[in-house]
């Protein structure tokens, strides 16, 4: 594939806002996980579990101008959105090629629907029906394009928006349609990203499925019981890439659909290893190349023991994979863009996370499988993946100059 540019990039997780607060947690070791004191509460307490909770999120003021689109989602979009010169990127980008020559593709898995609950919540015992028609009257955020609706608004971007919503391989996929939609001709430039919030179908539809863990995680441990959710957003600038450009580079993209099941992977990882193998291909370089791999690593049994099992059967040993969920929780449709600005850290200054929260390997890793942080120069290539429910799976591949 044409490689494409990375002129910004940013994320805002439970570490904290932009990406050195995300480079410093890793550094540290330092986890954003908390007790769950998010709610919404079930029999008087909120589900007791871990959560990757946004600080401040709920003292975040729309402009006025935007009060119509209220909601948490679209305030933790905002907030995402000012950290490490995104805006102005976008805006150097939409001065040269025109703001219907800019594309933006986002990924979500719910979107707005927090604030659906929110107001049907005001019905319950003697709620008051007219404020809840009030607070339903605003089509643009009780959907799931919400969030596409929102930036075009608050950016001016005219050119085509798109919102992925593929569970949590959702702002990994973005990337590859951006390329698509660049390599066209269709667009220019495309603002790529994801962004989902924390509410109650996320908590208990997946505590509905026994996958959420009453403690921390533990990505690939032997005693791992399940995952910790978290809340994030975050965003790249993606143009063509020119020969006198120093920025990292999307080189290399992977999707597969192995449909074996709605919430199970495939137990040999047949998508994980179609997706990971398509990258490497399109990228135009042997699994030894890879220096780092940001795993999908939910910390849930049947996810990582094949996720192991397929990066063992692909990658040699000298391969750092690790997950950094132990430190975001698992962002669900943000986890795309979350994880892929955590391999660009990794390239920009060679530092390898660790797996947080974790020590004692499942017997289905293989070496590839790190636990401790690492250091590397000479990183030249560092990958994603991405996988959701359903088998859609999305790896990608990033590059130095």
């Amino acid at each position: 594939m044409a490689p494409l540019s990375v002129r910004a990039y940013t994320a805002t997780t439970a570490l904290g806002r932009g990406r050195e607060a995300q480079r410093e947690g890793l550094r540290a070791g330092r986890s954003g996980l908390r007790r769950n004191d998010f709610g919404p509460p079930h029999d008087g307490a909120p589900l007791p579990c871990w959560i990757g909770r946004v600080d401040g999120l709920e003292d975040v003021a729309l402009p006025a101008d935007l009060a119509a689109w209220d909601c948490r989602n679209n305030r933790l979009a905002w907030l995402a959105l000012q950290s490490d010169g995104v805006l102005d990127a976008l805006a150097d980008a939409v001065a040269r090629h025109g703001a219907e020559r800019v594309a933006i593709i986002i990924g979500t898995s719910t979107s707005s629907i927090g604030e659906t609950e929110d107001a049907y919540a005001h019905l319950e015992g003697d709620g008051d029906a007219a404020a809840f028609s009030t607070r339903m009257a605003r089509p643009n955020v009780h959907t799931v394009h919400s969030l596409g609706g929102f930036l075009q608004r608050v950016t001016g971007v005219r050119g085509p928006c798109v919102t992925v919503a593929t569970a949590c391989s959702s702002s990994a996929k973005v990337f590859a349609q951006a390329s698509r939609l660049i390599d066209a001709g269709i667009v220019d430039a495309a603002l790529v990203g994801g962004v989902d919030t924390l509410c109650g179908s996320v908590l208990y539809g997946f505590n509905s499925l026994q996958l959420v863990a009453p403690e921390r995680c533990q990505p690939f441990d032997a005693n791992r019981v399940g995952l910790s959710l978290g809340e994030a957003g975050g965003f790249a600038l993606l143009e063509r890439a020119s020969e006198d450009d120093s920025a990292p580079r999307l080189v290399g993209y992977g999707e597969s659909s192995d449909a074996h099941h709605m919430s199970a992977p495939h137990p040999e990882g047949l998508g994980a290893q179609l997706a990971m193998r398509e990258a490497l291909m399109r990228a135009g370089i042997e699994a030894a190349d890879v220096g780092y791999l940001n795993l999908h690593g939910t910390a849930t049994p049947a996810n990582d023991r094949v996720e192991a099992l397929a990066v063992n059967a692909l990658f040699p040993p000298t391969l750092h994979a690790s997950s950094t969920k132990g430190f975001t929780g698992h962002t669900l449709g943000a986890a795309g863009i979350v994880e892929s600005v955590i391999a660009l850290i990794a390239l920009e200054h060679g530092e390898l996370p660790g797996t947080l929260g974790s020590s004692e390997p499942d017997p289905a890793c293989g070496p590839q499988i790190r636990f401790d942080a690492a250091h590397d120069g000479a990183l030249r290539y560092a990958m994603n993946n991405s996988f959701g429910f359903g088998g859609n799976n999305c790896s990608l591949v990033f590059a130095r100059a």
